[in-house]
């Protein structure tokens, strides 16, 4: 905040106050004497007083019950502690939490789940479609909270505005711990379901008590993650005025009003204050605004007084905006005339209407200031300035200097900087040197005393640094040349070609890559594409970081993340939020914005990394895919990959030990298990499928449509299997509501059987099938499957697992393909309760089908119904690598019992 403590004319010691600290003013505040006692703490902003407990509570700092029927209230945040713990009491209140800002980083709000959580301003629980979290860290705030939230956000990243520094320190978060949290220092339990209790560092996931953690090293090691994570200082990204939805990629499915919390319904913006209890005899509700900003907006907070108690009046107002400044420094006016002026305004639809008495909070007159200047250079350095009315930028520039010890800097190099330190987006401006200090107080606190509160100031380096914005536009047709792309670009987006630089094309996936030399034609580039459609096709436009792979150590191998947030049934939507906490969340990307290119073209350079597919087989189907297409632009061309199952059948997940189906682990839990995962070849296959006019007698009298190449990872399927998926994906596309649970599809696909349980086709007869070159005799089947893997149709073993000398046993690096013939859907059912297996035909490496009849296919899982003619099945290029979990040990070991591996996101439960 901006830390100014100011002499009032009203103030007798106001030539004594000039440089008092915010913490000592309130201190003296609790010392005076008035109506209530107040009790004092050495946690600075806290006003206690004694309350009479009529229900079983807990305290927030030591998180033990509170025995008796004494407690001591905070009247501005709701902290609620013993008498024991008011002595050694160390968090602060949340009016003084802009105080503790190291570096500004505003938040990612979004609608919050149903789950059990405690709101970081209020400390009261969160609850219902009001509740806010940040999608990068553990704030959880209720949608009337969050204007009053600071920018305290995890720094991911390196811009324009910071600068590195030789240690990392710990992020600590307050509340919200796991159940079974334990302190670092002194091990016992610092985590409650009952209250905001205890800290955890938002990196390495420590936790301990509040009074605990000022012993823990301030340097943090990143924890058990470490050698996944991708630092801070090796991803830097200048954004200037993108929010943070935009630079993490995230979707921005929250409604216009979440953008502006100030603006959300006023009367239930401050009913959370109103609620608790009725007023007292002799007093009535009034509607109090910090500004003529808020007076425009709306925004208001209700406060219970009493008309015979003006200093009352003012104390109870500052509570409800946790201003931490003394109440006789400001007072309340009458705001009718202001009021009146603003509903008569053009923009007043958030104008409050006549019921209840209105005030305006403002500062009284004053005479002297003191601010607080921090050096941009050094997080940890600060010098408290006092100003009059003729105190200029320039001159508390060189006063700063002077404090800081660098008077041999060049002050022309150097400027003031304010920073206002909103939740939502952090805003700089340099203040120009002959503008007076004094002044531009006056007019943030006549705008917001709120935002005053949030307001700090930097000096920082007078220079233009270059700008390097990097976008990838995606959407574009596939296929087309270098030059056409650019001119596709160019027509629809109205580049300026000085500014904007091609840098990569993807021609196979229809995407090009921009550096803009300019933050507002990358701002005008970035929103233009979102609204363009080339082909009927909309565009995709992204915010791309720049990995320093140079500064990346020895030993770390980042994880790449990718999460399809329409699987599992709304399940990828949690694990999003679950990996971007515990993760860096620029190494974390939603595959329906974007896609897998805009991962790997963020760690193209990287010269080692694994990825981490989140979703069904046609999830890692399609990463596979862009990752063959694209290897050739990688530094490392062949990342392994491992699964997160959140399909239906999750056939490749199974043989690779994930699992049949994500069923809620912790997802700290699977990034470990990603860590510990060994590396195992797998075959994949390319299949042509040659579409022609053929004659009964096998000869060919022309093309029916263009031939077309797909990949195969698992199984490639004709006739009566690929009958059962192709009606299963046509009713997912009629209803695709309804499928959105693992039980409800294989319903379905239960349902689709039983239609054709009489269906008869003698697939023999319209197939011939060349293996390595040698004609196959058919039996009588109705559907034929080429497996590369021992799973199919969601787990089933459809190749057996008895000896036969015929054949060797398979493997999926084997490079064999195993035939594999189904008489109908009764055989098909026995297969998938294990009393059969398949009839094995063939094993080989090369295949040739000629298909006389047109018949339903599937790969993969994703069919359609083929024209006849050639099928041509051949091994893909190199295998790719992939992960195999390892076994599970019978016994945990004891750092997976510890509270500290545990990460926050457990306590989601299943998600």
């Amino acid at each position: 905040m901006a830390e100014s403590n100011r002499a009032g004319p009203a103030d007798p010691d106001a030539t004594n106050c000039q440089a008092v600290s915010p913490a000592a003013l309130k201190q003296r505040a609790q010392q005076s004497p008035g109506p209530r006692q107040k009790y004092q703490s050495p946690a600075p902003g806290h006003c206690f007083k004694k309350v009479t407990l009529t229900k079983p509570t807990f305290c927030h700092s030591c998180s033990d019950f509170v025995w008796g029927l004494i407690g001591f209230l905070c009247e501005v945040c709701n902290f609620m502690c013993h008498e024991k713990c008011l002595k050694t009491l160390q968090a602060i209140c949340t009016c003084m939490a802009p105080s503790q800002v190291q570096v500004p980083v505003a938040h990612c709000f979004s609608p919050a789940g149903h789950k059990k959580r405690f709101c970081c301003v209020c400390r009261k629980q969160t609850e219902g479609s009001t509740a806010l979290r940040c999608e990068v860290c553990e704030l959880h705030v209720h949608a009337d909270c969050a204007a009053f939230s600071c920018a305290d956000c995890r720094c991911c990243h390196l811009d324009g505005n910071l600068q590195q520094l030789d240690t990392f320190h710990h992020h600590w978060r307050e509340g919200n711990l796991p159940s079974a949290a334990r302190c670092e220092v002194c091990r016992r339990s610092c985590g409650s379901s009952e209250v905001l209790t205890g800290v955890r560092c938002e990196w390495c996931g420590i936790t301990s008590h509040a009074t605990c953690y000022r012993h823990v090293p301030p340097e943090c090691t990143l924890g058990r993650l470490c050698s996944m994570l991708l630092h801070p200082a090796c991803v830097r990204l200048t954004s200037r005025n993108f929010s943070k939805m935009h630079c993490y990629r995230i979707t921005e499915s929250c409604s216009q009003d979440l953008d502006n919390p100030e603006e959300a319904d006023p009367p239930a913006a401050a009913a959370k204050d109103a609620q608790p209890a009725a007023p007292e005899s002799g007093k009535q509700l009034i509607k109090v605004f910090d500004g003529d900003d808020a007076v425009k907006r709306g925004f208001f907070r209700l406060v219970p007084t009493c008309r015979d108690t003006k200093n009352e009046e003012v104390e109870a107002a500052m509570r409800a905006f946790y201003l931490p400044d003394e109440p006789h420094l400001f007072e309340l006016e009458d705001s009718s005339d202001l009021l009146n002026r603003n509903a008569s305004g053009p923009d007043n639809r958030n104008a409050p209407k006549d019921g209840g008495d209105a005030r305006l909070l403002r500062a009284k007159p004053w005479r002297d200031d003191v601010i607080k200047v921090y050096a941009a250079w050094a997080r940890s350095r600060s010098a408290s300035i006092s100003v009059s009315k003729t105190s200029t930028a320039a001159s508390v520039l060189r006063e700063v200097l002077l404090h800081l010890d660098r008077q041999g800097d060049d002050a022309s190099n150097l400027r003031l900087q304010e920073v206002y330190m909103s939740s939502k987006q952090v805003q700089r401006q340099l203040l120009d040197p002959d503008e007076k200090i004094v002044d531009k107080l006056q007019e943030i606190r006549k705008l917001s005393l709120r935002q005053m509160n949030q307001t700090r100031f930097y000096v920082v380096e007078n220079r233009n640094p270059a700008v390097e914005v990097s976008l990838l536009i995606v959407g574009l047709p596939p296929l087309l040349t270098k030059e056409e792309h650019r001119g596709l670009v160019e027509e629809h987006l109205k580049i300026k070609s000085h500014l904007v630089m091609f840098t990569h094309f993807y021609e196979t996936q229809g995407a090009v890559a921009l550096q803009v030399s300019c933050f507002s034609e990358a701002e005008r580039i970035y929103m233009l594409a979102k609204d363009v459609s080339i082909y009927s096709k909309t565009l995709t436009s992204l915010v791309i970081p720049e990995i320093e792979h140079k500064k990346l150590g020895g030993d770390v191998c980042p994880l790449l993340v990718f999460v399809n947030p329409k699987s599992g049934g709304l399940k990828g939507r949690e694990l999003l939020y679950g990996f971007r906490k515990l993760l860096n969340p620029h190494q974390v990307f939603d595959l329906s914005n974007g896609g897998p290119l805009a991962g790997l073209h963020t760690f193209r350079e990287v010269p080692r990394f694994r990825v981490l597919v989140c979703g069904g087989d046609g999830t890692v189907g399609w990463v596979l895919g862009v990752l063959e297409a694209v290897r050739h632009k990688l530094v490392c061309r062949e990342p392994p990959i491992g699964i997160v199952p959140l399909g239906t059948g999750n056939d490749l997940a199974r043989i690779l030990r994930w699992g049949a189906g994500y069923s809620g682990e912790d997802p700290h839990h699977i990034l470990v298990s990603v860590d510990e995962a060994d590396e195992v070849q797998m075959d994949r296959w390319t299949i042509l499928l040659d579409a022609q006019d053929i004659s009964e007698d096998g000869k060919e009298n022309g093309f029916l449509e263009p031939p077309k190449i797909v990949q195969m990872n698992n199984y490639f399927g004709l006739g009566i299997d690929a009958e059962l998926s192709l009606d299963f994906h046509l009713a997912r596309e009629d209803e695709p509501d309804k499928f959105t649970s693992r039980f409800h599809n294989k319903g379905v696909y239960v349902r689709v059987g039983l239609q054709k349980i009489s269906h008869s086709r003698s697939l023999h007869k319209e197939l011939q099938l060349q293996v390595d070159n040698v004609q196959v005799q058919l039996p009588n089947i109705e559907g034929l499957i080429f497996l590369n893997i021992s799973s199919w149709g969601s787990g089933a073993d459809l190749w057996g697992s008895e000896s036969d000398a015929r054949f060797v046993r398979p493997r999926i690096d084997d490079g064999l393909l195993e035939v594999v013939g189904v008489t109908g859907v009764v055989h098909m059912g026995q297969v998938q309760s294990g009393f059969r297996c398949g009839i094995r035909i063939a094993q080989g490496s090369y295949i040739r089908l000629t298909v006389s009849r047109p018949i339903a296919v599937q790969v993969d899982g994703e069919p359609w119904t083929q024209e006849p003619g050639h099928i041509i099945i051949s091994a893909a290029g190199p295998k790719v690598r992939m992960l195999r979990k390892t076994k599970l040990k019978q016994k945990k070991s004891a750092a997976s019992r510890d509270g500290r591996l545990e990460s926050p996101s457990s306590r989601d439960g299943g998600h």
